[in-house]
């Protein structure tokens, strides 16, 4: 731990005071402890912004702390199964609008990258950039070929930042884990695990190039999307050289709606390739948001997508392909007890569950929402649903699951967006049924067999590893490792005391009392003492 990251730590302390966070800890089931630090704690010395919302306040903090919040609370925004929905909306509205980084940097990073100069490579570059985001800019070049091209680098030092904050917010996960029951439902040690593997999978730039490949590869010389060519010459880790696409941003309507775009059929193809994605292939664009799809200019009347920034993609095992369609099908027949058995037979909730009272608690809450015409229901709100009343049964919440959740309220808010009358159902259905009669087929049920029996060594090398595992038990965390938490948690009091000094005289440190300066010194060596 160094001086610079201790810094990082009194900052995040100031803009934690200056929004009164505590108060959305207030509400937890916290031990006395922690209900008497929070109660006494230096962020009383500061009035709550009576005119912002929790999740207003929870919002602009992290906008103040910078591109890896901003990242972190868009990511955290997908996790509609765990956060209220007042908070999960407004995180929801944070948008990357980082300011980009100098020319010269980033044609240093280019050359270093590529290993010879810019001008050996393109016939043209940009140094204006297309876009700028969290955590890398695009310019625009000319390959030598006469290709139009855009160039994505890497934000300079951004993998150090980013690494530093994850260290915190792995600290803060864990000392809510350990000081809540409820924090522990929330489970923020497992929400900063998938939010660190997610932005820096997004850091390896031949990984996106590897994810758009494969899918321009599953819809070659497809009319629903057009995925664009990447130049794989020219693509390293922190640098991708990718065909320049020209179209109509998606949400541009006035535009669409000059070129006589069929709105009905272009939000209908959206559905389409959702579901093709995610059944027939089971590798999904897992970050279709607005500003990622642009409409191609030629057919209007047969629109064709076009789909960029390909960091996250999701996929499903053929097991949770074939029960979400089975879910699908169940939910819009209402068959609630299928609906029920179908978790439990998933491993979705423990095989211990009560299918009565599981069917009950599913019936209750959709009931009401089948009240509505057809047209009307949200795949994506139905999903998110069953989630959260899946969670009351103890329901593990998969990962891939949480993002094709969120893919899907992408593609249906857009949908509706596009053609208010759509009805994803209708849409979606004879897709649905066609995929499930398929899986049917002789052909296809020995192809399954085959992937089976491909799994049966390796399955049965972790069955002797967990046998030797069994045999050979790690020893229990020491009794030390637990007393540690009581003294970081006085550590973090004394160092919020030091950074609310700080803050009462943002203009003139030299003015802070001394007893602040001690505080958060002391504060600062009960956090990093080992």
């Amino acid at each position: 731990m160094n001086l610079t990251a201790l810094l990082r730590l009194l900052r995040i302390l100031q803009i934690f005071i200056r929004y009164r966070l505590d108060q959305l800890l207030s509400p937890l089931p916290l031990p006395w402890l922690a209900r008497l630090l929070l109660a006494i704690g230096p962020w009383r010395l500061r009035p709550a912004p009576r005119q912002l919302s929790r999740g207003e306040r929870l919002r602009r903090a992290c906008e103040d702390l910078g591109p890896v919040f901003i990242k972190f609370g868009q990511i955290l925004s997908t996790r509609r199964d765990l956060l209220p929905d007042d908070i999960a909306l407004e995180l929801a509205h944070l948008q990357d609008k980082v300011p980009p980084f100098p020319a010269d940097q980033a044609r240093q990073r280019i050359e270093q990258q590529l290993g010879q100069p810019i001008e050996q490579v393109f016939a043209s570059f940009s140094d204006q950039p297309l876009a700028s985001a969290s955590v890398a800019q695009v310019h625009a070049a000319r390959l030598k070929d006469g290709s139009e091209v855009v160039v994505k680098v890497i934000r300079p030092g951004i993998g150090e930042i980013i690494d530093q904050d994850i260290q915190w917010l792995f600290l803060a996960a864990r000392a809510l884990e350990k000081l809540s029951s409820e924090g522990r439902r929330l489970r923020p040690v497992e929400v900063v695990s998938d939010y660190e593997k997610t932005i820096f999978d997004e850091l390896d730039l031949l990984r996106e190039a590897a994810n758009a490949s494969q899918l321009r590869r599953n819809f070659e010389d497809s009319p629903l999307l057009y995925v664009p060519r990447i130049y794989w010459d020219w693509c390293r880790h922190k640098v991708l050289v990718m065909e320049r696409i020209t179209g109509i941003p998606v949400t541009d309507l006035e535009a669409l709606a000059d070129q006589r775009t069929d709105m009905r059929k272009l939000a209908e193809r959206g559905v389409e390739i959702f579901f093709t994605q995610v059944f027939r292939d089971s590798f999904f664009h897992a970050d279709m948001h607005p500003g990622n799809i642009f409409v191609a200019h030629k057919h209007p009347w047969e629109p064709q997508y076009i789909a960029i920034d390909f960091g996250i993609v999701g996929s499903l095992t053929p097991e949770d392909q074939t029960y979400l369609a089975r879910n699908l099908m169940a939910f819009f027949k209402r068959d609630y007890r299928r609906v029920a058995q179908l978790h439990i037979d998933s491993g979705w909730v423990p095989a211990d569950t009560r299918v009565n009272e599981f069917e009950a608690a599913i019936r209750s809450v959709c009931e009401p929402i089948f009240e509505r015409p057809l047209k009307d229901i949200s795949f994506g709100q139905l999903l998110l649903r069953l989630f959260q009343t899946a969670r009351r049964f103890n329901m593990e919440v998969q990962p891939q699951l949480v993002l094709l959740q969120k893919t899907l309220l992408n593609i249906e808010g857009l949908g509706r967006q596009l053609y208010p009358d759509l009805d994803l159902w209708t849409t979606a259905q004879p897709y649905l049924e066609r995929w499930m009669r398929e899986r049917a087929l002789p052909q296809q049920q020995w192809r399954h067999a085959q992937q089976h029996l491909e799994r049966l060594p390796l399955l049965l090398d972790n069955a002797q590893q967990a046998l030797q595992h069994l045999a050979h038990p790690q020893p229990a965390r020491s009794a030390h490792s637990r007393s540690v938490w009581p003294l970081r948690l006085a550590g973090l009091l004394l160092l919020g005391f030091g950074a609310a000094g700080l803050g009462l005289n943002p203009g003139d440190w030299s003015q802070t009392p001394a007893i602040h300066w001690l505080s958060g010194a002391i504060g600062a060596w009960l956090i990093l003492r080992r």
